[in-house]
């Protein structure tokens, strides 16, 4: 007699997953689309120095940042903030990834921004979409959203001569309960790893407080992908790791700015890549989400720059 395995059983892999996030259709998973051309940007748009080249001339900067280049960065984060809500309230079934590309490029133009992303080391779209167990750097393309996936949104807009950078992960329609757990927890995450932040301490806290409640719901932290120093420079040398490094000795101090992106994954931890050089998937095509918020270090802990708008 066949038995047969449905979509909430555990997997006959014995991978200790339900059958629908391990080994059920691998037709289902998330596979490239066509990609539409590079969208145009004004001359009269300031570029960052890879927007023509794209290849980053400045690539080192002050981890303290003066009072200048802060306010400056609380007028990009505001900005990001602003062109993720207008690209997130673009998702629903149907909507292909590229018309949310078409939806942040207007919206960060509209602004009298340039839209970080493109061209960044060749990079071909405007903003990062990532569907389901696509980790992170998605490429936005002909792939309708189904009801049911979940997305990240990746907006990084450069605007004063500074980055401002934020990204949040959305339902489609509706979605498995399964899902929704992952996407709370991994917004609790990111608070927690926020709530770390302290000046005179490692920036290995950070990474501690999140891998902790990761763990504890029984989820995995990608270790492959890391928070990042950032200001004039769209990602300078310093790293903000997601789980606990011992290593990450680097000291926390007042006028610091960095981004802290924790990806949490409903299986292995564990990443692949595409053969387009930019998309990180899960190994186990297990789903993942993300939640970024960039921000900089004060007395009293973190000033986040990218809170949504109210």
């Amino acid at each position: 007699m066949t038995t047969v395995v449905r979509a909430n059983d555990l997997c006959w892999c014995g991978s200790g997953r339900k059958y629908k996030r391990c080994h059920k259709d691998s037709a289902e998973r998330v596979r490239p689309g066509q990609q539409s051309p590079t969208r145009p940007v004004p001359p009269a748009i300031a570029r960052p120095d890879y927007a023509e080249s794209g290849r980053p001339v400045l690539t080192s900067e002050p981890l303290v940042k003066d009072a200048a280049t802060i306010e400056a960065m609380r007028r990009a984060g505001r900005l990001a903030a602003e062109v993720l809500a207008v690209t997130a309230a673009a998702i629903a079934p149907g909507v292909t990834t590229d018309q949310l590309d078409r939806v942040c490029h207007r919206a960060c133009l509209d602004r009298g921004a340039y839209p970080s992303p493109l061209n960044y080391h060749g990079y071909p779209k405007s903003v990062c979409t990532s569907v389901n167990e696509v980790i992170c750097h998605g490429i936005p393309d002909s792939r309708p959203l189904r009801d049911g996936d979940i997305v990240n949104i990746d907006v990084t807009v450069f605007i004063d001569g500074v980055h401002g950078d934020t990204n949040a992960t959305y339902p489609v329609g509706l979605i498995d309960p399964d899902s929704a757990r992952l996407i709370t927890v991994t917004a609790e995450c990111l608070e927690l790893g926020i709530q770390a932040v302290r000046p005179g301490r490692p920036v290995s806290d950070i990474g501690r407080a999140i891998q902790a409640r990761a763990e504890a719901e029984g989820f995995g932290v990608v270790r492959n992908f890391v928070g990042h120093g950032i200001g004039r420079v769209f990602h300078n040398g310093l790293a903000i790791p997601h789980y606990y490094d011992p290593s990450a000795t680097t000291i926390m101090e007042p006028g610091m700015t960095f981004t802290i992106e924790p990806m949490i994954t409903m299986g292995s931890w564990q990443a692949s890549m595409w053969p387009d050089g930019w998309t990180a998937v899960t190994a186990d095509g297990g789903r993942t989400a993300q939640f970024e918020h960039m921000m900089v270090v004060t007395d009293q802990g973190a000033d986040v720059l990218t809170r949504p708008p109210v």
